[in-house]
């Protein structure tokens, strides 16, 4: 079909031309079906759509588009008549691709088979990452991992195969690293149920986190909604250099926005900076804008976007890419609601800490302000790897500091652990002798998967409470999520850097200016580090570790055992009863950072993420009390007495009252877990009242059944105290853009109403009406049948 729409003498003149053949292979490629996958190829790439979208858009605004703004609107449900604001309306899109991480996709795929439906709509992946805990080394700590959640991996294994999603066994790697291998594509809409998937915008997508109630919409083929994002846009100039590195953008624009500065837009990188930086660094700077609220990044396509795909046998993509070049790029002159830029030139190193990802300080500071601030300067284990860092490049540039460490004699004085991003990284770097630098320097190579960095790690050398410091080149350090000790100081940084640090042992070392000393007592000092981006042989794949889903999956026996202490079915929960929400008691008056680490623990509690009784025991043990300054310490209004916080709530559900929690500002930051959500609805919880929420969280809330409010003035914070009872008044009315009241008894009898703000459109509201979005999605599927 193809050959007849053009002709025999045209092609036999481009073939002889020789230097026309390129022109012919463009051709070719903008008319062939290029398959978004080698494990998908029947499931093709459509430019095709994207520009006919972006050009209906461009035509009705009548302006010139970012590219986030191409990508997003070229996924329109319908962009003839769909309502386009940022930051104000809701846009109904048609993602590409699911992907799920295994924390994730238990309840993920519990949701799905609640919802009845056969199969999957659209492309998708469960990739097990989250359960391997560190503990010895990488074989010894897989081969525990399989045995110990064995229940779980089956299950996500039989669930994948009856449903039609692709199932990434544990060893694969980590999700995103895996997404960047072989899913991601300059264009893609790609949703996955992990707050660090924005990691696929270094390949040119749209790449965006969410909870696994929406993984299940689009999953169901249901139009995906999402509030149309602002776009701020970054400008790089100069180029990167010497210690210098991709991680160093991310860390200094998180210093400028701040954990929330990044909340309801998109980070789009420009400029000609961006071609300084590998494909793979492209991917660590939109890893880690989730540190600060953006709801994803992403970077022009490109030629280093362009070699990636390439070196990862995707050069059928690249090509076609090339085609459609013009609408994986910005439009000249288009806006950005903000612009940032940033000289690469005279960027320095960074680290960031402790206990928050947005305090910055370049690295030549840092051991000064640790000594200021009485934060321990000794560092007791430096860790590399993690989804944001674990490319063949760093590994690589880590690789080369350990390597001149070595040849003057030295091994790293602090702990040294090493994760490779993948299977296909770990038995490159094997082959080309950089892991074999990195244990001899000291390290100890773990499993491919998140490891530390989402804290299973099963730490032995401090004891719970002891002041310590540590350096990652992981995305987040929040309190207590490495190791589950408050007092542990967590910094991130390069990889590199973290290799540095780790061999001199101390935050008040400098890679740039100061010296060590060898084993034979001269000084030396480390020369900037410098490695290949990609391999000079092709990708290792290693081990093959992916299970196809089979045609036909409608035999496949899922067993969920009754008694089982790791995975529960669904109950649906209870409609709405039509009435306002009456003397509600307060669980907790949140004091300060509540992130969705504080509110559902994750550590020793993954083991429970597919069974939601059991992780409702963790709901909010990590949050402060306002009342008493405490963890895990509220007071039960009922009996006066005080108690652990998922205790109380169950005391308030038995005897069937209702409750509120009040929290502060980006109250839900960090990660995508819905169990966050899920766990105050299971427990009785109707109304979560802040100061601002983040934006995964406040929609998990939503999907779930719960009302997310915000207080009209953020001085209201002040008003309500833990001993109060609330009414919400006006859910009978409950309109898009029309505030609630709010109505505060004080226990002396006393009353004052406040206004509550919140960001519901019509159909979230029925999502509140009916008791949750799966219960909307049921009952339309019951009246459409």
């Amino acid at each position: 079909a193809l050959l007849s729409s053009l002709t025999l003498s045209f092609f036999q003149h481009a073939l002889n031309g020789g230097i026309r053949r390129y022109h012919v292979a463009s051709v070719l490629c903008q008319r062939a079906k290029v398959a978004m996958s080698h494990f998908e190829p029947n499931e093709y790439i459509n430019y095709e759509k994207l520009e006919k979208n972006i050009n209906i858009v461009r035509k009705r605004l009548d302006r010139p588009l970012t590219l986030s703004e191409k990508i997003v609107y070229g996924h329109l449900d319908d962009p003839a008549k769909q309502e386009i604001e940022r930051g104000k309306t809701y846009l109904r899109l048609r993602p590409d691709r699911v992907a799920m991480q295994d924390a994730t996709a238990q309840m993920a795929m519990l949701q799905f088979i609640s919802s009845g439906l056969p199969k999957v709509a659209v492309p998708s992946t469960i990739h097990c990452d989250h359960l391997i805990e560190a503990q010895s080394g990488g074989e010894k700590d897989l081969r525990r991992a399989k045995d110990i959640n064995q229940e779980v991996y089956n299950f996500l294994s039989t669930a994948g195969a009856k449903y039609g999603v692709g199932f990434w066994k544990p060893g694969s790697g980590i999700i995103h690293q895996i997404i960047l291998e072989n899913y991601s594509y300059p264009g893609v809409m790609l949703i996955g149920t992990d707050s660090h998937t924005p990691n696929g915008g270094g390949l040119g997508g749209i790449c965006i986190g969410v909870g696994g109630a929406d993984a299940v919409d689009v999953m169901a083929g249901i139009p995906w909604e999402l509030k149309c994002p602002k776009v701020i846009g970054v400008k790089l100039t100069g180029k990167l250099s010497g210690w210098s590195s991709p991680k160093d953008v991310i860390l200094k624009v998180a210093g400028i926005l701040t954990v929330k500065g990044g909340t309801g837009a998109i980070i789009e990188y420009h400029g000609p900076g961006v071609d300084s930086i590998s494909c793979t660094g492209m991917a660590t700077i939109c890893n880690m804008g989730a540190e600060i609220g953006a709801t994803t990044s992403i970077f022009p396509y490109n030629t280093r976007m362009k070699k990636y795909l390439d070196k990862t046998g995707r050069a059928d993509i690249a090509a076609l890419a090339d085609e459609f070049q013009q609408y994986l790029v910005p439009d000249a002159g288009c806006q950005y609601d903000q612009v940032i830029e940033i000289n690469l030139s005279e960027l320095k190193p960074h680290i960031n800490g402790p206990f928050t990802p947005d305090l910055a300080h370049p690295v030549s500071d840092v051991g000064a302000v640790a000594e200021k601030e009485g934060w321990p300067v000794d560092i007791r284990v430096g860790l590399i790897g993690s989804c944001t860092n674990s490319s063949y490049e760093d590994m690589g540039r880590s690789a080369a500091v350990a390597k001149q460490a070595l040849a003057h004699g030295l091994k790293c004085k602090s702990k040294f652990t090493v994760t490779p991003g993948s299977e296909q990284i770990r038995a490159t770097i094997e082959r080309d002798g950089y892991a074999q630098i990195l244990r001899d320097v000291g390290g100890l190579i773990l499993a491919n998967a998140c490891g530390p960095c989402i804290g299973q790690w099963d730490r032995k050398d401090i004891k719970k409470g002891e002041k310590n410091t540590i350096v990652t080149s992981y995305n987040r350090n929040f309190t207590g999520r490495n190791d589950a000790n408050p007092e542990t100081h967590a910094f991130v940084t390069s990889p590199e850097i973290v290799t540095a640090l780790s061999i001199a042992g101390t935050l008040k070392f400098n890679p740039e200016t100061d010296f060590l000393t060898g084993a034979d007592g001269k000084k030396f000092k480390l020369e900037a580090p410098d490695a290949d981006e990609l391999p000079r042989l092709d990708f290792d794949p290693g081990q093959d570790t992916y299970q196809y889903p089979p045609k036909d999956g409608s035999g496949q026996h899922v067993d969920v055992s009754p008694t089982s202490q790791r995975l529960q079915l669904l109950e649906p929960f209870d409609k709405w009863d039509g009435k306002d929400l009456e003397d509600m008691l307060i669980l907790i008056k949140v004091k300060g950072k509540c992130t969705t680490d504080h509110i559902s623990a994750a550590g020793p509690w993954l083991k429970f993420r597919g069974h939601l009784d059991n992780i409702s025991n963790n709901l909010l043990i990590g949050a402060i009390n306002i009342e008493n300054g405490k963890a895990n310490s509220v007071r039960n209004a009922l009996t006066q007495e005080f108690g652990p916080v998922p205790d109380t709530a169950r005391y308030y559900k038995k005897m069937g009252v209702k409750w509120a929690v009040i929290g502060d500002e980006n109250y839900g930051e960090g990660s995508s877990r819905e169990h966050a959500a899920l766990e105050p609805r299971h427990l009785g919880g109707r109304v979560i009242i802040t100061k601002s929420f983040a934006r995964i969280h406040e929609t998990n809330l939503k999907k779930q059944g719960l009302l997310p409010l915000t207080f009209a003035d953020p001085a209201d914070y002040n008003k309500i105290h833990p001993v109060d009872k609330l009414s919400i008044v006006g859910l009978a009315d409950f309109a898009p853009g029309k505030p609630l009241k709010c109505i505060i008894k004080h226990p002396n009898g006393s009353q004052e109403t406040i206004m509550l703000n919140h960001t519901f459109n019509e159909s979230q509201i029925e999502w509140f009406q009916a008791g949750s979005a799966l219960n909307r999605m049921k009952e339309l599927q019951q009246k459409s049948s």
